[in-house]
């Protein structure tokens, strides 16, 4: 039998992802058939070492009050913080799984200029329902944000706001960790 020397651990960065390896992990041994019993499955062959997991990385988001972003804020802001907390959720959502690509100004363009086309704000909420949903499978949780419910809920009161904030809530409370803490992600 022989043993080849696994890699050193080491930090891959590409374009979209961020991953890390956490520890090394140690060698494991797959065996391979020699030719001639590969038909067969008799015989022993070489034992090869299978590279250690990757595990991804991500940035923790805030944990805002959903009362406060639904209604008390916007109100004080005359509706300023409604935008900023789109652009905000949708940066933090980037940051958490890089896994997915998230363009946050596209969403802030499209509340504040597709109502003149009608639609791409409800693109925009249902597109940030899907993402949610998205994160909270990448957390190891089950997914329930619903981005259908969350068109509903823009005509009953603009509650969409205050049911994504509980929903991105879960996330963060599923963790613990403060908000820019880095995390490890599920696959």
């Amino acid at each position: 039998m022989t043993e080849q020397a696994s890699p050193e651990p080491a930090t891959v960065d590409s374009p979209g992802h961020e991953l890390a390896l956490s520890q090394p992990a140690p060698v494991q041994m797959v065996p391979q058939l020699q030719p001639e019993a590969q038909s067969q499955f008799q015989g022993h062959g070489q034992l090869l070492p299978q590279p250690p997991a990757i595990l991804a990385v991500g940035t923790m988001m805030k944990r805002r009050n959903v009362f406060a972003v639904w209604l008390g804020l916007p109100l004080v802001t005359l509706g300023i913080y409604n935008l900023v907390w789109w652009y905000k959720v949708n940066a933090e959502m980037a940051a958490f799984d890089r896994r997915h690509p998230v363009n946050p100004a596209a969403t802030l363009l499209a509340f504040l200029f597709g109502w003149i086309l009608v639609v791409p704000p409800y693109l925009a909420v249902y597109g940030t329902g899907q993402r949610i949903a998205e994160r909270q499978r990448a957390a190891g949780l089950a997914p329930t944000c619903s981005p259908a419910l969350g068109i509903v809920l823009v005509f009953v009161l603009g509650l969409h706001t205050l049911y994504y904030q509980s929903e991105l809530n879960k996330i963060v409370d599923h963790y613990g960790a403060p908000a820019g803490a880095q995390v490890s992600l599920a696959a």
